[in-house]
């Protein structure tokens, strides 16, 4: 069908653990689901998987909370230790209360609790998010493409919250083969006006609409993007964020 695009849920993935080559489990699991990659497929994964086969879990009984960590965590409600390892994955606090903190991570991400959490995560250990998740997207990339013979594309998610809404979204904190926008700045919609300032968050857009398949509970922390139309491109998510000085919520 012109036009249709297909989310495809990878299933049986093995609960990842570090030190796992994640891209391998994926190539698995899309031969058990039944997904053949193809030239421009977007392989979408969520931060999770992508995290713990890094290594980026740490024990809570492992970590020693200084002053400053005692004294929001008490504010807050929150477990201090939880709140050390906020602090250091922050470059600083945006706002805090409501148990939560927001902050600036040192991707430059605007988020709550700096992506820290435990869920999915095995009992008494936090998950952080990838140091670099561009990087690791690229790396993905790079293993599904020479192990397939086809050019892909790569999106890691993770589920943000925003200031102007309830509930949760998924959004990319990562990409590799995929221009993260869609530039249609100079073009003319239907009514022949020259749109100006439209610039679509493509690889945002495939983040929520994959979380549909891959729901938290469902344990299915990978989906294929089959149909898709966008431009290769390889500047990462890194490349959209936006400069604080034209940000007026901070």
């Amino acid at each position: 069908m012109d036009g249709a695009v297909q989310i495809l849920p990878l299933k049986g993935m093995p609960r990842v653990r570090p030190g796992d080559r994640l891209a391998a489990h994926l190539l698995r699991s899309a031969g058990e689901s039944g997904v053949s990659l193809e030239d421009s497929d977007v392989v979408v994964v969520t931060q999770k998987v992508v995290s713990k086969s890094e290594g980026r879990l740490v024990a809570l009984e492992s970590i020693k909370p200084r002053p400053r960590a005692i004294r929001l965590a008490t504010k807050l409600g929150k477990d201090p230790r939880t709140v050390q390892m906020i602090l250091g994955e922050s470059k600083r606090i945006i706002r805090q209360g409501h148990g939560v903190l927001i902050v600036e991570t040192h991707h430059g991400f605007i988020c709550a609790n700096a992506g820290i959490d435990q869920s999915n995560v095995e009992e008494g250990y936090l998950a952080l998010l990838p140091v670099d998740p561009d990087v690791s997207a690229r790396k993905l990339r790079k293993y599904l493409e020479k192990s397939t013979g086809k050019r892909l594309a790569v999106v890691i998610t993770d589920t943000f919250g925003r200031p102007w809404r309830n509930g949760h979204v998924d959004v990319a904190i990562g990409c590799s083969g995929i221009a993260p926008l869609e530039d249609l700045v100079g073009t003319t919609d239907p009514y022949g006006h020259k749109l100006r300032v439209t610039q679509p968050a493509l690889v945002d857009e495939l983040a929520a609409a994959s979380e549909l398949v891959m729901r938290k509970h469902s344990l299915t922390p990978a989906c294929v993007v089959k149909g898709l139309q966008y431009r290769r491109g390889y500047r990462g998510v890194r490349s959209i964020l936006r400069d604080p000085k034209l940000d007026l919520f901070r």
